[in-house]
């Protein structure tokens, strides 16, 4: 009976160790779903990955958000316009790079805007009231693929401050129940915390509300996650619109940084694709297998927004640092 015993904790054991390794897991083929996508969030709700991601086209055609989700990351099943201009009132065009998070049994949309400009900027445009409103919103649903609805029924962040450009934003919440939010355009990259509503923000110890944390190098598009302890804050760097567009990370100890910049790990492989970027990562649960969403330009490339959406293995060095992430079809 002692040698049953000790066998059966001793399977107990190896299978609880076994869910931190990495569980090998075939993905499919990139890009993983036809059409121009750009900018993916890539999340987990219960037992299905979700990717939201960017429509890309001229502005005046970027006016809905589809949604696709997945059981095993190969087949993915389409869910329409679960978001569009005819929602948010207040947005006109230009809705892209989606973030959203499970809070409450609700699920929140957090997107940008109308592409608005900073008086005296370089794309300021006197003459286009759609530059001169908008910013970062946030819809809200009780299913991840809709029906959303306007949660505020205006923009969370409509302005500059700290020279950013209210736009690209991801949301992250720590280990202590507190919800951070990243955004910035213009290279230059803010963090707020949230208030339990999402109404608003909670002050820094300095009673300021937007803190820059802007890391070298950074143009858009952060995110942040964390892995064993130390958080990864990744952003984007380049032009989005030419092959330069390529990720960098940094690691700290706690989410408000600092973060200095590491490296570069995802850039353009003209033996692919190129213009690499836009970046988000999805853990499998109770796993070690990470993988970046990301969009790549396909080659030939003809248009501006031909963007496609793609998912590739990430993986770790011992000491915690990310591999250069190898592009795959």
């Amino acid at each position: 009976m002692k040698n049953k015993s000790f066998l059966m904790l001793a399977l107990v054991v190896l299978a609880a160790c076994s869910t931190n390794k990495h569980t090998p897991i075939t993905l499919g083929k990139n890009p993983i779903f036809e059409g121009w996508y750009a900018d993916p969030e890539g999340t987990v709700f219960g037992k299905e990955y979700w990717i939201f991601p960017t429509f890309s086209a001229k502005y005046e055609q970027q006016v809905f958000l589809d949604a696709f989700s997945s059981k095993d990351l190969k087949m993915w099943k389409k869910h329409e316009h679960v978001l569009d201009t005819s929602i948010i009132k207040w947005a006109k065009q230009a809705m892209w790079a989606p973030a959203v998070v499970e809070k409450d049994k609700k699920y929140y949309l957090f997107f940008s805007a109308n592409d608005v400009q900073r008086p005296g900027g370089p794309m300021w445009n006197t003459g286009n009231g759609l530059n001169r409103s908008g910013g970062i919103g946030i819809a809200v649903a009780d299913k991840p693929g809709g029906p959303y609805k306007d949660y505020l029924g205006k923009p969370l962040i409509d302005g500059f401050h700290n020279n950013a450009q209210p736009i690209d934003q991801g949301v992250f919440k720590d280990t202590d129940g507190t919800w951070y939010m990243f955004y910035g355009g213009w290279s230059h990259c803010n963090m707020v915390k949230l208030n339990s509503t999402f109404t608003g923000f909670v002050p820094w110890e300095d009673g300021s509300i937007y803190k820059e944390i802007t890391p070298k190098g950074y143009v858009e598009g952060p995110f942040m996650f964390l892995r064993k302890g130390k958080y990864y804050l990744m952003w984007s760097e380049g032009g989005w619109g030419n092959d330069s567009y390529k990720v960098a990370y940094a690691m700290a100890n706690k989410a408000t940084g600092p973060f200095n910049r590491i490296g570069t790990i995802l850039q353009s492989d003209k033996s692919v694709a190129t213009g690499a970027g836009h970046n988000s990562v999805i853990n499998t649960p109770g796993t070690d297998n990470w993988f970046m969403v990301y969009h790549r330009r396909p080659i030939p490339n003809l248009g501006r927004d031909h963007r496609v959406t793609c998912i590739d293995k990430m993986e770790f060095e011992e000491d915690g640092k990310i591999r250069e992430v190898k592009m795959t079809n």
